[in-house]
């Protein structure tokens, strides 16, 4: 396996290699196929992985800061990966594992994240804008001051999550589970919440807020 080749991106078919606790900061991965690959622990920071084809992979504790991922990883599993700052715009995480990933600063607008499972994830100050979150489960997750204008939430979990000051105009929140999230001054303009569950939750400093004093 020749690595210096294929850090340039020079191979385009990398379908389940094992490319396990290695070094790949930058690499040029702009459509290569990576489905079923396993980068467990590697780092991929700044890497730029356009239209590349994540089905299946392994990123499992993969540093991808700044990464580039407006990319195909329907199944791919992020349990505890840095996705900080990453721009995956547009991108196809249907059904994808972010258990516990560091998303913070990311940008995720018009995503399909539908069927995902992001417990205990960190999204804080992420672009969701119009993403299509649909039956995600996002219990515990941190979404401080997260910006989920026009995004769908319908039949996904946000039980006891952080949506303080986050931006929820014109979002679809039809059957949402929001059991004891927090909404503290969170911006629900316009939000359709019909079929919403907010047993406990915190609604000070919302239109939802049924309790103002």
């Amino acid at each position: 396996m020749d690595l210096e080749h294929i850090r340039q991106g020079q191979q385009k078919d990398l379908a389940g290699t094992r490319l396990e606790d290695l070094d790949l900061s930058q690499v040029q991965w702009s459509g290569v196929n990576l489905a079923g690959a396993t980068l467990k622990g590697s780092q991929l920071i700044q890497a730029d992985l356009e239209g590349a084809c994540l089905e299946g992979t392994n990123l499992v504790g993969c540093q991808l800061h700044q990464a580039k991922l407006q990319v195909n990883a329907w199944g791919a599993n992020f349990l505890r990966a840095d996705l900080t700052q990453v721009d995956a715009r547009g991108g196809n995480f249907r059904g994808a594992n972010l258990m516990g990933a560091e998303a913070s600063q990311s940008c995720f607008s018009g995503a399909f994240l539908n069927g995902s499972n992001v417990v205990g994830g960190n999204f804080a100050g992420a672009d969701l804008r119009g993403a299509d979150l649909r039956g995600a489960n996002f219990t515990q997750s941190n979404l401080q001051g997260a910006d989920l204008r026009d995004a769908d939430l319908q039949g996904a979990n946000f039980a006891e999550a952080n949506l303080e000051e986050a931006d929820l105009r014109g979002a679809n929140c039809c059957g949402t589970n929001l059991t004891r999230a927090n909404l503290l001054c969170a911006d629900v303009e316009n939000t359709t919440c019909g079929g919403a569950t907010l047993t406990g939750a915190c609604l000070r400093g919302t239109a939802w807020d049924l309790d103002p004093a």
